[in-house]
């Protein structure tokens, strides 16, 4: 019998673009703790790892390391009203219906908030595309793509040769890389051509409506 092929497909900056609400929640929070940041504040860069580090990062530049008190204001914020001002990127969901249709097992594997992504999923109608919805946990345990990949593995029954990451940062490669799985790295989202290639993406792919055929190539080999 031939194995059931899969594949895991990162969120932000791959399935879609949620820069808006990840912007207007990352200024309440700043403000919420006190600082006065500029509406134009430029996140881009910064979108990808997990949360605590992104807060990390732009807290840094106030001198402040409340990095737990500034989580829990980003989460309250993003749940009230943030995770809606995220958009669909153009093809997406004919990918979807391509990779679904071909008999794939499609998974979500985000740093997100678990609880978060299904709303994201649900509220953009992808959510029956999906076999499982996987993301962090309240624990900790899933923060970081490694282990996250190594627990959908390990849960879905998925052997890692029989699997593809798609992501667009050096965070989904990095993921795949170690569980030994391949990775596919997508160019219209928060990461550049370059992270990609010098993290070492086993292949790239331009545009969302080449996704589903690049994807199933790739699982043919």
């Amino acid at each position: 019998m031939a194995p059931t092929h899969s594949v895991l497909l990162d969120l932000d900056g791959t399935l879609i673009d949620s820069q808006p609400g990840i912007a207007a929640s990352t200024l309440a929070t700043l403000r919420a703790l006190g600082h006065a940041p500029d509406d134009a504040l430029d996140i881009r860069s910064v979108i990808g790892p997990p949360l605590q580090d992104m807060l990390r990062v732009l807290l840094r530049a106030y001198g402040d390391d409340r990095v737990d008190e500034a989580v829990a204001a980003y989460r309250q914020h993003y749940g009230d009203s943030g995770l809606f001002g995220s958009e669909l990127y153009p093809g997406i969901s004919d990918a979807l219906r391509e990779m679904h249709g071909a008999g794939l097992r499609i998974y979500l594997a985000t740093s997100k908030r678990e609880v978060f992504a299904r709303r994201i999923l649900e509220h953009l109608q992808l959510a029956p595309y999906f076999d499982a919805i996987h993301g962090s946990v309240p624990s900790g345990e899933l923060d970081h793509k490694p282990e996250l990949l190594a627990h959908i593995l390990t849960e879905r029954n998925i052997a890692a040769p029989d699997a593809i990451m798609v992501g667009d940062r050096r965070h989904d490669i990095v993921g795949a890389q170690a569980v030994r799985m391949r990775s596919l790295g997508v160019l219209w989202g928060y990461g550049s051509r370059d992270e990609l290639e010098t993290t070492g993406a086993d292949q790239l792919v331009a545009r969302p409506a080449d996704l589903a055929r690049t994807v199933l190539s790739m699982l043919k080999r």
